[in-house]
């Protein structure tokens, strides 16, 4: 096993079997912490959004955040009944995108991956964002080093998730059950017995002494969809329903289940304490942390609860990452993407998705330098158009198949899609400005991505003939062309190779003429003809620099018998050293790059290695000279 095997098997863990691969597969419980971190961290920034809102018609409209709050939960159990369906109706997982294509047809779909796309790609950027920006908070010193930070959490997070998604699950479930169990404690407290009413307020008020709009139907409509960002994640489960152990149904359901359950506990707790303190939008203190303070004080309670927040906004990354790669391996097996996203790796993982949503969230957050804010208004979007996808695709799956109760379901459904589509589209209208048209433009892009690739795919299938039965074999007589440039044993392995592919062999070397005359072509025949290997040597004269025409010359010269196939062996040195290789192989780099657009000339190659140095090396005559194998 050579050193970069051994890092690489150390980094990413040993390679599975498909046998193995159930280690990787997730339980409810651990799919809490796989694919459900993104929703439950939401109530961090989900009660605060509502506020921020409501705080523009001044204090006294802050009292709506219990009711607005009542209907996000009344949302949020129908999304979940709504999601649970889709798990049952569509076990392989692709959630909305799965729904839509079944249901709506291809471009429908196509909308609602491209939605997904970019939701998991703002989930990662604005998680990660948001906990280094609660570390910075605490520790202003290190808000220089804010982008490294972000990245640094990134590529954590994107190899673990290379090692497989169970393994990834199991290290973040300790964080994941504190902060569930420590926020829920600290709820129960606040609403029993609170430990820290006295504690002083501090930062300054963000509700305006004089209200700057009055309170309207459409400033409730915005609370509410500024509150849905709550919500964002709950499709996560039944986007990645192949991540679970057996009976996968069963124990997707319960996990969306458990999510459901939690998340609405969490944000009428919060709703309710938030009521009761009085709590109010304020510089320097989110409405969270304004709650834990009153709750139970600033004591190491309040400090470990804080702590973990910062850790799980950022692990809420996790999500989008037990989500995409699954979402396009489907998107790939339709012929959307390129077919290598269907591609497991050696630990089973749909290695190529986890690798590109590393590679575009890393960029969003290079481009917006870790500002949280700079994501939001992008945020929550894409998912609520996947939601509403999703409930209006369930309404058609339900009046075709006309199971047992289904007009309760389609009425469930209906509704939950109305509202997310109201949602989507008070998202669309009060965050355009604000940087939601980036969204509007990029789903789009993707889906004439998405177009351009699916017409190529069937071109090509339709010039491949791709089901057609073709017709009988056409066997032609082989010669193959072995570049050689001295008697060696890189060239004796070489022709060995070259006598058994084909009828004929033929090696050639490239002569320059007025370079060195007569001397390369003199040793070269001279030794040819001491060694006699059986093979003829073509010594092929050019007044120019380039060793690849002559070559391509002699190619095109053999192309012209009919029934005649021309093989170009190229030997290849394989020294034992990684950083040795470009010392080797020029003429192979050139020679395959004229050589690969081809389609009448097969191109192959034959490694050679270089053995390691002998620790007592026997003593050579002076007259020997030095093997020159700095190409072939």
């Amino acid at each position: 096993m050579t050193t970069g095997e051994r890092i690489r098997r150390l980094v990413f863990g040993r390679a599975l079997s498909s046998d193995q691969a159930t280690s990787e597969q997730i339980t409810p419980v651990e799919g809490l912490s796989a694919l459900s971190l993104d929703a439950l961290t939401s109530v961090a920034y989900g009660p605060e959004a509502i506020l921020l809102v409501l705080a523009g018609a001044g204090a006294t409209a802050l009292h709506l955040m219990l009711p607005i709050t009542l209907a996000i939960i009344g949302l949020l159990v129908l999304l979940v009944i709504s999601y649970r369906q889709v798990i049952d109706a569509y076990p392989h997982g692709g959630g909305a995108y799965a729904v839509s294509r079944d249901n709506f047809g291809a471009r429908a779909s196509k909308l609602a991956g491209a939605s997904l796309i970019v939701d998991y790609t703002l989930t990662v950027a604005v998680s990660i964002a948001a906990g280094v920006g609660q570390f910075t908070s605490a520790f202003p010193s290190t808000t220089r080093y804010t982008v490294p930070m972000c990245l640094g959490i990134l590529l954590v997070i994107t190899v673990l998730n290379l090692r497989g998604l169970g393994e990834g699950a199991r290290i973040f479930l300790l964080p994941t059950m504190v902060f569930i169990v420590g926020l829920l404690a600290i709820i129960a407290i606040g609403m029993i017995h609170p430990l820290g009413l006295n504690t002083p307020r501090t930062g300054r008020s963000l509700v305006p002494a004089h209200a700057v709009e009055a309170v309207s139907v459409l400033l409730v409509l915005r609370a509410f969809s500024a509150g849905c960002s709550a919500l964002t994640g709950v499709e996560a489960i039944a986007n990645g329903v192949p991540l679970f152990r057996e009976p996968r149904v069963i124990r997707a359901k319960r996990t969306e289940l458990l999510l459901g359950s939690i998340l609405g506990v969490m944000l009428l707790g919060l709703a309710l304490l938030t009521d009761k303190f009085h709590v109010e939008p304020r510089t320097g203190q989110t409405v969270l942390s304004q709650i834990m303070v009153y709750a139970v004080g600033r004591h190491w309670a309040y400090y470990i609860v804080s702590l973990t927040i910062t850790l799980v906004l950022a692990l809420a990354a996790n999500t989008s990452f037990g989500g995409l790669p699954v979402l396009t391996s489907l998107l790939a097996r339709d012929n959307y993407l390129p077919h290598f996203f269907g591609l497991r790796d050696s630990r089973q993982v749909f290695g190529n998705g986890v690798w590109a949503l590393a590679v575009f969230s890393a960029a969003l957050l290079v481009a917006v330098r870790g500002n949280t804010n700079s994501l939001i208004p992008l945020f929550a979007i894409g998912v609520f158009i996947g939601f509403t996808m999703a409930q209006s695709g369930l309404v058609v799956h339900w009046r075709r198949t006309r199971e047992p109760g289904w007009s309760r379901k389609a009425l469930i459904n209906g509704i939950g899609a109305a509202v997310t589509a109201v949602a989507t589209l008070i998202f669309l209208v009060s965050k355009f400005v604000e940087g939601a048209w980036v969204v509007v433009v990029a789903i789009p892009l993707l889906i004439v991505l998405f177009n351009r690739i699916e017409s190529y795919y069937a071109r090509a299938r339709r010039e491949l003939e791709t089901g057609v039965i073709p017709a009988p074999l056409d066997p032609k007589h082989t010669v193959v062309v072995v570049p050689v440039n001295s008697v060696s044993r890189l060239t004796q392995h070489a022709l060995s190779e070259a006598v058994s592919l084909g009828d004929k062999v033929i090696a050639v070397m490239v002569v320059f003429d007025g370079v060195e005359p007569g001397r390369p072509r003199t040793e070269i025949e001279e030794h040819w003809e001491i060694w006699n290997p059986g093979v003829p040597l073509r010594l092929l004269h050019t007044n120019y620099a380039s060793i690849v025409r002559p070559i391509m010359g002699f190619v095109d010269e053999l192309r012209t018998v009919p029934d005649q196939q021309v093989v170009v062996l190229i030997p290849v040195v394989i020294p034992e050293r990684i950083r040795y290789r470009l010392l080797h192989n020029q003429i192979d780099v050139a020679l395959t790059s004229a050589l690969h657009r081809r389609p009448d000339v097969v191109v192959a190659r034959v490694p050679v290695p270089v053995r390691p140095p002998d620790p007592d090396p026997e003593p050579v005559d002076g007259t020997d000279r030095p093997e020159e194998v700095g190409a072939p």
